[in-house]
């Protein structure tokens, strides 16, 4: 059985969907206290394997996984932040996650990141950190942008993967086919099970019910739009996330830590209200039996920074359908 260790792991999207595809944890490590008990909840049987605590101070001598990953912080390189990159002490965790690559020596390294790490100090930040995990030709390190509206999961959302193979194995990975067929928000929100979910103020609720679906901001009366928006009525950008409501006859746009702030708004399609903590798993594809941890506001901030359990689903078969050809 192929085996991973992963840091930074979340509330277990990506990990969730190697088990799917048959890898075994060796180890699993997150600092949130929260998340942990949400990875220890949904998998009792590995609960000694999973670590709360900072990666600085992880050691992975003697261990020897075939893949070692995670979603290494990435404020540093969002376009939400100041993006400063590895001038920023959450940027120096890729030198971390560099440390336990050279500790275990796996035959695969695979980072999840925002996309803007593409195109941070133009380019320079993404060019440093490949030469790094490349570790001076000890692995061999490509990166592509994966959109996970295209395996299978019903939303928009661009991430960068990287992924390292070792080339002593003198393999060659491929990033996995986008699938034939799309999945829209009617496909995902049949029959969800019921759950909390934060409410709209009335004030906030009459702005909406104008809203078609598909629709934001755009489609409201000019006086309502300038109302609701504020100075941000006045600012250059599209913005199309203000007074956002979704529609079933396309993807969710990407999901966020909180469905009801101003600026991401994520209004369901069909009533007036911000989608609910099930809904949010239903659409970053965790299947219903999966149980968050925490207040509702952790539940939104768990599910909204995951993996896609099918994307890393897809993403696990491929690394595997590389391992095997290597066993042949």
């Amino acid at each position: 059985m192929h085996s991973f260790i992963e840091v930074c792991a979340g509330c277990g999207g990506l990990s969730k969907g190697f088990m799917d595809a048959g890898f075994q944890p060796l180890l699993i490590n997150e600092i949130d206290k929260t998340a942990c008990e949400t990875l220890k909840k949904n998998h009792p049987h590995h609960r000694s394997r999973i670590v709360q605590g900072s990666m600085t101070e992880l050691s992975l001598k003697g261990r020897s996984p075939d893949v070692l990953m995670g979603g290494v912080p990435c404020q540093a390189f969002s376009h939400a932040g100041e993006r400063k990159g590895l001038e920023d002490p959450r940027g120096q965790l890729i030198l971390e996650f560099n440390r336990l690559v050279n500790e275990c020596r796996p035959k695969f390294l695979l980072v999840e990141n925002v996309k803007g790490l593409a195109t941070h100090e133009k380019g320079k930040t993404l060019e440093s950190v490949l030469e790094l995990f490349s570790n001076e030709g000890l692995y061999d390190v490509n990166h592509q942008i994966l959109n996970a509206g295209n395996y299978g999961v019903p939303q928009k959302r661009e991430r960068i993967i990287i992924v390292g193979v070792r080339k002593d194995l003198n393999l060659k990975y491929e990033f996995p086919d986008p699938l034939p067929k799309k999945v829209l928000l009617k496909d995902a929100l049949q029959n969800v099970p019921p759950s909390d979910g934060e409410n709209y103020s009335e004030e906030k609720r009459k702005v909406l019910e104008k809203v078609p679906p598909g629709g934001c901001w755009v489609n409201l009366p000019l006086e309502i739009q300038k109302a609701y928006m504020g100075k941000a009525f006045y600012s250059g950008g599209g913005r199309r996330g203000m007074a956002r409501r979704l529609s079933m006859d396309e993807q969710c746009l990407t999901l966020t830590t909180s469905p009801a702030q101003k600026q991401t708004e994520r209004c369901h399609p069909t009533e007036t209200r911000p989608l609910t903590v099930r809904e949010y798993a239903r659409i970053q594809t965790f299947p219903d039996d999966y149980e968050f941890c925490g207040s509702m506001s952790k539940k939104y901030k768990q599910i909204g920074n995951a993996v896609p359990v099918i994307l890393a689903y897809h993403l696990a078969q491929s690394v595997k359908k590389t391992l095997e050809i290597a066993i042949d």
